[in-house]
């Protein structure tokens, strides 16, 4: 059971703003906008109405905003109790009728008060259900309608769609709508992914790259591991735990190989039921696929192996409950990769989110899970003191980042900037390993650069990027990475790259 999520993207955008604030007063007007296409009158008692909305969201994001960052500690949102347990701390909820209502489709699950649950902030359910038995039961059922109704407007006519690009561009800056085409490719990839992933990986993911990948992420995996005697803050037996967790990540490159078979494509999709011109009733079937599909996987044994982002998405991550990493056939093309791109470019490229994503398995989150995916401290308590001491100073150093006055939390993106800076030496570590291996590259024509530091060209090429200053201060607000602007920062860290260029390192 989590926080709920508020009617904007960050609770921050809801806590101690005035009246008129600008944010505050677009979504007054996108809802005003959308409950007028859905044929409320436009009256006092409507306006009345969704000002109460509004006023209990800011009620609900003083209650859920927590700013002591309790996300970077699985073990502190590990708070297990039964529904009988919840249901005394948090009154207001009939949570036994909840929840066997959420799984009343799956014939194998049997739900009982003594159920057990996994409770991220407990303080903070005991405050949600004051704060619900203090509000008026038609308020809260207003609130929840109008939540549902936000969550299908991209599913809807060009008016509506209208509407919510009129607020977003006020939220993030934006001032053009999205081609259709676009819009037409990112839903159909996120409702069905692996059916549209088959098309792409047969018309565009260049062949042997999955290869290729493969013996990139063990040049690296080996590079992070011959990388852990320098550490001289880690004991020897963490050491060697570590190394045993390193060998046992999985890593699942490219897409998954079933998709390629039409019978099996077919299967996986054969609760789903499209209509091809019904594009709104098919948004919502899929929904319905998805979250079947979710709720059925009560009481199954975690199935390592299975994919969890679309082969055509740019993207890569960790999963520390499997303990495994992905690279999606999206991600392994120009600027990260490309098969007859010199070496040094695609190490500094796909090479440094490959180190990346092997590092999230020992940063401020991964480290709290085994080899195995499971939540266990298997570092000593004299190495994990000496870590926390260790990390502080890239808390320290990212705080120190501003976007139009607004500090980067270090402590938010202390994860990705550990496996920024990880990244990025493994990474090294590997292409050098590999030049020693093969020889030096040739140098690239007219480009006065040698091959190592071509690594570091390719590793700052994928990171360009341009955004308004409202979109900046979004991904402050909401993202767990530093924004990209920052992301070169890496390189004042890294020796490296100091020495490769010759340059001064000043100490962080």
């Amino acid at each position: 059971i989590a926080p709920p999520v508020v009617l904007l993207p960050d609770a921050q955008y809801m806590l101690n703003k005035s009246e008129d604030d600008e944010l505050l007063q677009a979504y007054r007007k996108y809802m005003h906008t959308i409950t007028q296409l859905l044929g409320a009158p436009q009256n006092e008692e409507t306006s009345r109405q969704l000002e109460e909305i509004l006023q209990f969201g800011i009620a609900l994001a003083n209650v859920t905003y927590n700013d002591d960052q309790l996300d970077s500690d699985p073990e502190k949102l590990y708070n297990r109790m039964t529904i009988k347990e919840l249901q005394k701390i948090s009154p207001a909820i009939d949570w036994l009728s909840f929840i066997k209502y959420t799984f009343q489709g799956v014939e194998s699950v049997t739900i009982t008060e003594k159920e057990n649950l996994i409770i991220f902030e407990p303080d903070l359910m005991a405050d949600l259900s004051e704060l619900l038995l203090n509000t008026d039961e038609e308020l809260v059922k207003n609130y929840m309608i109008w939540k549902f109704v936000a969550m299908f407007v991209g599913f809807l006519s060009e008016d509506f769609r209208q509407a919510d690009d009129d607020f977003q561009s006020v939220l993030s800056g934006a001032k053009d709508s999205q081609p259709k085409w676009r819009t037409c490719i990112t839903d159909t990839d996120e409702a069905l992914g692996f059916a549209l992933g088959a098309l792409f990986v047969k018309e565009s993911f260049q062949g042997g790259s999955k290869e290729i990948a493969a013996e990139m992420v063990e040049k690296v995996r080996s590079a992070f591991k011959r990388n852990l005697p320098d550490l001289d803050w880690m004991d020897e037996e963490t050491r060697t735990a570590a190394k045993q967790k390193a060998n046992a990540i999985l890593d699942l490159i490219g897409f998954p190989n079933f998709i390629l078979d039409e019978e099996k494509l077919d299967k996986f999709y054969e609760e789903v039921d499209i209509n091809a011109t019904a594009y709104f009733r098919n948004s919502v079937e899929v929904l319905r696929f998805m979250y079947q599909s979710q709720v059925e996987g009560l009481r199954k044994a975690t199935d390592r192996g299975v994919w969890e982002m679309n082969p055509a998405t740019v993207n890569a991550y960790y999963q520390p409950i499997k303990n495994e990493i992905v690279f999606p056939a999206g991600i392994l093309q120009a600027p990260f990769y490309d098969r007859d791109f010199p070496k040094s470019l695609n190490f500094g490229g796909i090479g440094v989110v490959m180190g990346h994503e092997i590092t999230h398995a020992f940063d401020d989150k991964g480290r709290g899970y085994d080899k195995y995916g499971n939540l266990n401290q298997w570092w000593n308590n004299e190495t994990i003191e000496r870590f926390e001491e260790q990390t502080q100073c890239f808390v320290e150093q990212y705080s120190k980042y501003k976007v139009d006055n607004k500090n980067v939390e270090g402590r938010k993106t202390l994860g990705e900037n550990i496996a920024d800076n990880g990244g990025l030496k493994s990474a090294f570590l590997a292409y050098e390993e590999w030049v020693h291996e093969n020889g030096n590259e040739k140098a690239l024509p007219g480009v006065g650069l040698t091959s190592k530091q071509l690594f570091f060209l390719g590793f700052a090429q994928v990171w360009c990027s341009f955004s308004t200053p409202e979109e900046a201060l979004l991904h402050i607000m909401t993202d767990h990475h530093s924004p990209p602007r920052f992301s070169y920062r890496t390189l004042s860290n890294s020796e490296d790259f100091a020495r490769e260029f010759n340059v001064l390192q000043t100490p962080q």
